[in-house]
């Protein structure tokens, strides 16, 4: 019978080398570079607990809502897109965001409706419909259908679910297939 044993590890070794080359190294993806679906693990509850603030954490993890008018996404007018502030997943952007009157980020639509789940929610003696993020299962808010023309949807957003990232930073951040949205909403509103 062979002894395989050194075999086994100059494959092992090189499993490790590989997968740490591609990204894969069994430790969460953080959220600052770009958003990769297929090796994103969601962080453990520690880890959350390190990375978010108290805010972030109770509102993505503990489905709850942080106060209108006092956050700090519901008066950004800035051009950009929003990310899962858990996972980095490309949520909404800049150009479907509208005021609502609520206090809290309001879209028309998903800039990524693959990144986002729906699910009823029966809390406060009412049926609402939550929002969460699909990968990261982050509850980011509310959808509602009192929104304007042309989906009739208001995605009524918690800021601290998200990061923003400025249409200037998309592409050193990793989002730069989003740049084309701005680059075409700017030649438009040249017009």
């Amino acid at each position: 019978m062979r002894d395989t044993t050194g075999l086994a590890l100059a494959l092992a070794l090189l499993l490790t080398v590989a997968g740490t080359a591609c990204g894969q190294t069994g430790t969460a993806q953080v959220a600052t570079k770009g958003w990769n679906a297929v090796n994103y693990r969601k962080p453990t509850e520690p880890e959350l607990k390190q990375r978010l603030s108290q805010m972030q954490y109770r509102v993505t993890q503990e489905e709850g809502t942080e106060p209108p008018f006092h956050n700090a996404y519901w008066n950004n007018h800035e051009a950009g897109i929003y990310v899962d502030v858990v996972s980095g997943e490309p949520l909404f952007s800049s150009l479907d965001k509208y005021d609502s009157g609520t206090g809290w980020p309001s879209f028309t639509k998903p800039l990524e409706p693959k990144n986002i789940e729906t699910r009823v929610d029966n809390s406060l003696l009412m049926t609402r419909t939550e929002v969460r993020s699909t990968h990261a299962d982050s509850h980011l808010g509310h959808l509602f259908d009192d929104g304007p023309a042309p989906t009739g949807l208001r995605y009524c957003m918690n800021s601290a679910s998200m990061r923003f990232i400025p249409v200037d930073q998309l592409e050193a951040e990793g989002y730069g297939q989003y740049l084309h949205l701005f680059q075409r909403s700017s030649a438009h509103d040249d017009r």
